[in-house]
C-alpha cells in the first residue's frame, strides 16, 4: 500500500462522496483503484485512458489536496489503465484504450450491474430517475414521446435522425435518457452511445491533441446508436462541426440510429453549417411544446405519490395541486422544486399542505413565475396589430413597413421579458445586439414625440399583460 493505508483511502473516499456529489462519485471516483505512492507520486488503476484524463482534468487538484489531508506525501497523481480489462478477441485488443470508453460489454471491475450500464454509456451517466415510466405524457410532448419510444424499441431505423428540441426544463433530456436506458434492456448487443456535445467536442480535441485521429474516427463510426444532447453547442465551432457531419453521414449511410436534442429547431441554430441543418432537418423534427395546465397537473400528481411515500403522515389539503399547476407554467423543473419544498416545509414544521402554508412558503417562487410574457407571443400580436406577416417582421427586408413594427417589438422585448439584447436579435432572424440597441434607443425617441406610436405601444402592453 505504500505509504497509505487501506483504512486512509477507505476515509479518503467517504471525503471525496460528501464533496463531489453521489453521482459524480460513482461515475468518476469510485472505479479508481489505487496502487500505491512511490516518490511522492499516487498510482492510481483506471478501466480506461478517457476516464483517467477526465478525472485528471476536473478532480486532480481535489484528490491531491485530500491526500494531503489524510496524511499521505504526495506532489501529484497519476493514472494506469489497467492492462487486462477486456477479454476480447486479437483484432480489437489491438485498439487504443479509447474504445474501451464506449463498448465495454463487460464491466472493467466487479461493480453493481447498474454501474456496468452506465459505464457502457461514455462520459455521460444516465439518470436513473429519467425512464420512459417517470415521463407523464400530455398533448405539448405526445408526438415526441411517441417518437422516442418508437427509436427505443430497437427495430429497423424509421427515421434517422430523430431530432428533439424544446426550452429549459421540457423533457428533452428526460427522453435522451429514457431510450438509452430502454435500448439498453431490449437489445443489449447494440453498441449505444449517450453523450453531449461538449463531451463529443472535448473527446474530438483530445483525439487531435493526442494525434489519435484514427481511433476518433473508428470509435464514432463503430456505433449502433448514437444520441448526442444539447448539439446547439458545436456551432460555431468549424473543426468540430466538420467532424460531427462525417461522422453522421458515416453512421447515416451504414443504416445507424442518430438520436439528436437541442434547444431550438436546426434551422435556428446560429453558426451552423447549412450541410449540416439540411441533414439534421432530413429526420423526424420533433418539438416539445412549453407545458399546458393538465400536463402540469399530472406531473405535479406523479411527484405527489413519491413524496408520499416519504413523508406519508403529511395532508394536503384539495386545490393545492391546482392552483401550482396554474401559478408556476415556465419550467417543470421550477415546479417539481416548488413541490419538493413544500413537502419538505410542512414535515419540518409539522403542519398540512394548506392553501395558506402554500403562499408563505412559495412566495419567492410564485412572485417569480407570475405570468411571463414571450419573445414570441410579442412577435405575434405586433405583427397582427400592424397588419403584417411574422415572417417579414423577424426576416430580413429592411422597408420602413417591415422596420418600424420590427424595432416596436424589439422595445417590447427589452420591457416586458428578462431576455438578453444578443438573445433578442438572435429570435428577430439572428440580428447583432447593436441593431436590437438601436432599434430600442429610436422607439424610446420617437415614444417621445410621436402621439401614434405611444398609443400603440401602450395599447401592445395591455393586450400581453391581460
Amino acid at each position: 500500500m505504500g505509504n497509505m493505508t487501506q483504512e486512509q483511502w477507505g476515509k479518503l473516499q467517504q471525503n471525496l462522496l460528501t464533496t463531489v456529489g453521489k453521482n459524480n462519485y460513482t461515475t468518476w471516483i469510485e472505479p479508481l483503484e489505487f496502487l500505491e505512492i512511490t516518490d511522492g507520486v499516487a498510482i492510481f488503476e483506471v478501466p480506461t485512458s478517457f476516464l483517467g484524463n477526465y478525472v485528471s482534468q476536473n478532480f486532480g487538484d481535489l484528490i491531491l489536496h485530500q491526500l494531503g489531508e489524510v496524511g499521505a506525501n504526495v506532489r501529484r497523481i497519476n493514472f494506469r489503465v489497467a492492462a487486462n480489462l477486456s477479454q476480447r478477441p486479437a483484432p480489437v485488443a489491438k485498439k487504443e484504450t479509447l474504445t474501451d470508453d464506449v463498448k465495454q460489454e463487460e464491466p472493467a471491475v466487479a461493480a453493481a450491474p447498474q454501474a456496468a450500464r452506465e459505464d457502457t454509456v461514455p462520459g455521460a451517466p444516465l439518470d436513473a430517475r429519467f425512464t420512459f415510466d417517470s415521463f407523464v405524457v400530455g398533448k405539448p410532448n405526445e408526438l415526441a414521446h411517441a417518437a422516442a419510444r418508437r427509436v427505443a424499441e430497437g427495430g429497423p431505423v424509421t427515421f434517422n435522425p430523430l431530432f428533439l428540441y424544446g426550452g429549459v426544463g421540457l423533457g428533452k433530456t428526460h427522453l435522451m435518457h429514457a431510450i438509452a436506458w430502454e435500448l439498453q434492456t431490449r437489445r443489449p448487443d447494440l453498441n449505444v452511445v449517450y453523450l453531449s456535445a461538449e463531451q463529443f467536442m472535448y473527446r474530438f480535441v483530445q483525439a487531435l491533441r493526442d494525434r489519435k485521429m484514427m481511433d476518433f474516427k473508428q470509435l464514432f463510426r463503430s456505433v449502433d446508436v448514437l444520441m448526442v444532447d444539447d448539439v446547439q453547442f458545436i456551432a460555431g465551432k468549424d473543426s468540430t462541426q466538420e467532424e460531427f457531419f462525417h461522422t453522421f453521414n458515416a453512421l447515416v449511410d451504414q443504416n445507424k440510429q442518430i438520436i439528436i436534442s437541442a434547444d431550438r429547431a436546426p434551422g435556428e441554430i446560429k453558426d451552423l453549417e447549412d450541410r449540416i441543418k439540411s441533414r439534421l432537418q432530413c429526420g423526424l423534427v420533433v418539438d416539445l411544446h412549453p407545458t399546458d395546465y393538465e400536463l402540469r397537473l399530472g406531473i405535479l400528481q406523479s411527484k405527489v405519490d413519491l413524496h408520499r411515500r416519504q413523508y406519508p403522515e403529511l395532508e394536503l389539503a384539495p386545490g393545492v395541486l391546482e392552483f401550482l399547476a396554474h401559478r408556476i407554467s415556465t419550467n417543470v423543473r421550477v415546479l417539481e422544486g416548488a413541490l419538493t419544498r413544500l413537502f419538505a416545509f410542512a414535515s419540518l414544521v409539522g403542519r398540512p399542505i394548506t392553501m395558506e402554508l402554500t403562499q408563505d412558503c412559495l412566495a419567492d417562487v410564485l412572485r417569480a413565475s407570475e405570468r411571463k410574457i414571450t419573445v414570441e407571443e410579442i412577435q405575434r400580436k405586433v405583427s397582427e396589430h400592424y397588419n403584417i406577416r411574422l415572417s417579414d417582421m423577424i426576416g430580413p427586408k429592411r422597408v420602413r413597413t417591415y422596420a418600424r413594427p420590427r424595432q416596436v417589438a424589439m422595445y417590447l422585448c427589452k420591457q416586458l421579458t428578462s431576455r438578453s439584447l444578443p438573445e433578442i436579435g438572435r429570435r428577430f432572424g439572428g440580428r447583432d445586439h447593436t441593431t436590437v440597441m438601436h432599434g430600442v434607443k429610436r422607439i424610446e425617441e420617437l415614444r417621445q414625440q410621436d402621439g401614434q406610436i405611444a398609443e400603440d405601444l401602450e395599447m401592445l402592453r395591455r393586450a400581453l399583460e391581460a
